[in-house]
């Protein structure tokens, strides 16, 4: 059984914890019946955890009932950066065992259920989960939408990016996100509608900012290049900007020029959203 998920970037701002968009960074995973457990990697992670304790071994023995396979895992998503990677092979790896529900496993593994709904179903999301279940819905993505992907070599681990975080925040922030998320569905759904300040968030990112000294300055650039928005992307260490196709490739250049002079090692990438999310064979 094959299964191949995209990446996910998470919150895009002001959804946290609620919306993603799919990018196409892909993870494959490979299960074949066996006498005895074995696993191999490539890509990304590669030989990290060739062993049972390899997240997606762990859900393959979960939904199997027993480790009689031989597991093989090719990504594209660079770990620890905010792009889901973990989501997408807890979901992918559910898929190739035989779940019912992958997503519902995805995002009890995972701990995010917008991750793991971005790669099963593609394109744009919004989902929630809760002690009784997991919902998800795609939402509208005007063509026009490029997203400018800016990874650095630096990782931050999910659990870092938490750890910063207030366990209350004032209700004016709180009632500002919600505004500037419904802008921002608008705009995502409709580039003509788009609102300026539709990315700018107050639940999470102002917190997160002394982890990643050039994180504020990085979206600033972004910008100041041509992107309509920029945030982080999920806990970071990667950081997104949101430009029109004709601005895109402008915006790029921005981001390389501002990793350049910062001294600062990294890849940009421009992507359209995938579409597709989980492909089976």
């Amino acid at each position: 059984m094959f299964a191949r998920v995209p990446a996910s970037s998470a919150n895009l701002g002001p959804g946290f914890d609620a919306l993603a968009i799919a990018l196409p960074l892909y993870l494959e995973v490979t299960l074949d019946a066996a006498d005895d457990f074995s696993i191999s990697s490539e890509g990304c992670g590669a030989g990290q955890f060739d062993d049972e304790r390899n997240l997606g071994a762990r859900v393959a023995t979960e939904v199997l009932g027993h480790s009689r396979f031989a597991l093989h895992v090719k990504s594209e998503i660079p770990l620890s950066r905010g792009l889901g990677s973990s989501a997408a092979l807890a979901v992918a790896a559910a898929v190739v065992a035989g779940s019912v529900d992958p997503l519902a496993i995805g995002a009890r593994i995972d701990g995010h259920a917008e991750n793991a709904a971005a790669s099963l179903l593609g394109g744009l999301v919004v989902a929630r989960s809760n002690e009784h279940d997991v919902a998800a819905r795609p939402l509208a993505l005007d063509d026009e939408w490029r997203f400018i992907v800016v990874i650095p070599e630096e990782e931050l681990s999910t659990d870092d990016a938490r750890r910063v975080l207030p366990d209350r925040v004032a209700f004016a922030d709180a009632t500002r996100n919600l505004s500037a998320m419904g802008l921002l569905l608008a705009g995502l759904a409709d580039h003509d509608q788009w609102v300026p300040g539709s990315m700018d968030d107050l639940l999470h990112q102002p917190y997160r900012m002394s982890l990643l000294p050039f994180a504020q300055p990085l979206l600033v650039a972004l910008r100041e290049s041509g992107a309509s928005g920029s945030c982080w992307s999920g806990a970071g260490s990667t950081m997104l900007g949101l430009a029109t196709r004709d601005k895109a490739e402008g915006v790029a250049s921005g981001a390389r020029e501002f990793l350049q002079e910062s001294g600062i090692a990294g890849v940009v990438h421009v992507l359209e959203a995938d579409r597709c999310g989980l492909v089976t064979n």
